[in-house]
């Protein structure tokens, strides 16, 4: 099998294409140049894609014996992941780009050029598995090592990339073991720190990358009642379950801590309130990628709606092909934001991906659905 192996720079795509070489496949290995002016060095585990990144991977495929390009992907991953994380966090909502890197460049963009030049698979460094069904169909499924599981990142991928898909680390126990088969094989890669933060946001000032790009939007912080109790310099500073950084001019009657309970940017008005109201009842997600059938009304799944969170049960309201409805009450689920990922588990499979759109909490439920909303954490 002819395979494109996307070589980040790190030791996770480098040992993945070390075991795609390893499996006999025909293996060409790509580096995706995603910035427009890259860094030439990475600082510890500060952002990616530095012109350090693409030497280390071109060091990787030297040692590997395989051919390698680096392909520039800058304008796709500005248009596709950059400009639609600024105009969510402007909307009010919470972007993952980690997903909308998955589903715009990496198992599009890329796939489709691949496959546009005879490949017939991408290999990439995540941890997930794929496993055939009973019926022949591949599923996506968690990986062994839950603590590095990144199945919640690629279930927006949907059943015909993942077809194409291959993910040769999510059998390992632990990401010490892919660093010392790094070190067994050569790779210089092998202690290279992970990246932790926005990859386009090297500094980790997500607050100020979003200033810079979206200019001071002052305005108030108000209670449950609609009283100003502060201001604020963005509504896009701030994140559905928020408690630090709020800078209350008014502490609350009773004096519990306040939490940010919704963000709505056209008022430019953020709504604080007590922790027991960001308890969320029920959530809707649209834009639904199944795989498989729909799950039907009543059935019960696991969700999960962070990327390092853990999932917790839940129960099917509605379901089509475009979106979905869950109840999670009593599931301890709190302060999830319109924007976020949710990702539906049998097991360790990987059912379905919709995005939170609106949110119920108890109280809802016997009044009007109100929008989930979110900034960044401040």
């Amino acid at each position: 099998m002819r395979v494109l192996a996307a070589m980040s720079g790190g030791v996770d795509s480098a040992v993945a294409a070390a075991r795609a070489v390893d499996a006999g496949h025909d293996v060409v290995g790509v580096h995706m140049a995603l910035s427009r002016t890259p860094a030439q060095e990475r600082t510890g585990s500060r952002g990616c894609c530095s012109i350090e990144d693409a030497s280390d991977a071109r060091r990787a495929a030297d040692v590997l014996g395989i051919p390698y390009y680096v392909w520039d992907m800058s304008e796709r991953f500005e248009q596709t992941v950059v400009a639609d994380f600024l105009a969510e966090y402007a909307a009010g909502r919470t972007p993952n780009p980690c997903v909308r890197c998955n589903e715009h460049v990496k198992f599009a963009a890329l796939l489709d050029k691949a496959l546009a030049l005879g490949f017939d698979a991408v290999c990439t460094g995540h941890y997930a598995r794929v496993v055939d069904g009973p019926d022949g169909a591949r599923e996506l499924h968690r990986a062994a090592d839950p603590a590095k599981d990144q199945s919640y990142v690629l279930a927006v991928m949907g059943p015909q990339r993942l077809a194409r898909a291959v993910f040769p680390l999510g059998d390992v126990g632990s990401k010490a073991q892919v660093r010392a088969e790094a070190v067994a094989r050569g790779l210089s890669v092998a202690a290279k720190p992970d990246s932790y933060d926005i990859c386009f946001v090297a500094d980790g000032d997500t607050q100020g990358f979003l200033r810079r790009a979206l200019g001071e939007q002052p305005g108030d912080v108000v209670d449950e009642a609609g009283e100003v109790v502060g201001t604020h310099d963005g509504a896009y500073a701030y994140t559905v379950g928020q408690r630090r950084g709020l800078a209350l001019g008014r502490p609350a009657p009773d004096g519990r801590p306040r939490y940010v309970l919704a963000v709505e940017p056209v008022q430019r008005r953020v709504v604080v309130g007590p922790a027991e109201a960001l308890d969320v009842a029920q959530v809707r997600g649209d834009a639904a990628v199944w795989f498989g059938d729909v799950p039907p009304v009543g059935s019960t799944c696991a969700v999960q709606v962070r990327a390092h969170g853990a999932d917790v049960p839940a129960r099917v309201v509605a379901a089509d092909a475009g979106a979905v409805t869950l109840d999670v009450a009593g599931a301890g689920l709190r302060g999830v934001a319109a924007g976020q990922s949710l990702v539906l588990y049998d097991g360790t499979r990987v059912v379905g991906q919709a995005t939170v759109s609106t949110t119920r909490t108890a109280r809802d439920l016997v009044g009007a659905e109100h929008p989930a909303a979110a900034g960044t954490h401040a």
